[in-house]
């Protein structure tokens, strides 16, 4: 395969990671909390021993966006969103991470957990326990929660040091390295934030990339051709 070659097959690599990501936008439409991803694309150039320099695009960084979404009210005492910077921070089975999606329900010992029992930390780290028997909990825009009118935790906002760092690790739960607490947002009792992902937008990039793949793809196949044809001339 000669440059030409190379440099559209980098290209094709990095159109289809971007499809990928667009289609698991598209998916995620309706998933509290989700955060759309993008491809950023970055370029090599490389100087030839004779001749022009040679192109190489690689796409393998995504971009997480952390534009708010709109919320969506439910009256569940336990649904919790965000309006501004930050995300809740939570237990797994492979450390501490963020998360938008704001569900939450108490568990059998009165921990406050995700639908996947990962289980909701306050500002200091430790989990939010809600005091059996309870009556009435409340929980104010600064996270503080409150059972029959006693506080008993504070829910904190976390956020990577660096935002770079932030990394998608399954569905609406992000890892990052570094995390420190946030202020300056809210917290909604009774509320879910939605998806930020825009359906128009999307379905639109999605076109425009296959497009630019079909092109691309079109490409190839015009080189193979005019390679086979040098081939066949040179072998006659």
């Amino acid at each position: 395969m000669d440059a030409a070659g190379y440099t559209a097959l980098t290209r094709q690599s990095g159109l289809m990671r971007e499809m990928q990501v667009v289609a698991n936008n598209i998916a995620n439409l309706s998933t509290t909390g989700f955060r759309r991803e993008g491809v950023i694309f970055s370029e090599h150039v490389t100087r030839m021993a004779e001749g022009p320099s040679l192109s190489m695009a690689n796409g393998n960084a995504r971009l997480v966006d952390l534009s708010q979404a709109g919320v969506s009210q439910t009256g569940g005492t336990y649904d919790l969103a965000i309006q501004g910077d930050g995300f809740f921070l939570i237990e797994t089975p492979g450390g501490q991470a963020l998360t938008r999606a704001g569900a939450f329900t108490p568990s059998a010992t009165g921990e406050l957990v995700t639908p996947d029992g990962n289980r909701l930390l306050d500002q200091g780290g430790a989990p939010v326990f809600i005091p059996p028997g309870a009556a009435r909990v409340a929980v104010a825009e600064d996270g503080t929660v409150s059972a029959d009118g006693q506080p008993v935790a504070r829910i904190g906002l976390w956020g990577p040091v660096d935002p770079a760092d932030l990394r998608h690790q399954s569905g609406t739960v992000f890892a990052a390295g570094e995390m420190q607490p946030l202020d300056g947002a809210t917290i909604l009792q009774g509320f879910l934030e939605d998806s930020n992902v825009e359906p128009v937008s999307e379905i639109a990039r999605m076109i425009e990339v296959q497009r630019a793949y079909e092109m691309g793809q079109k490409f190839m196949d015009a080189e193979d051709q005019r390679m086979r044809g040098v081939i066949q001339t040179l072998g006659r």
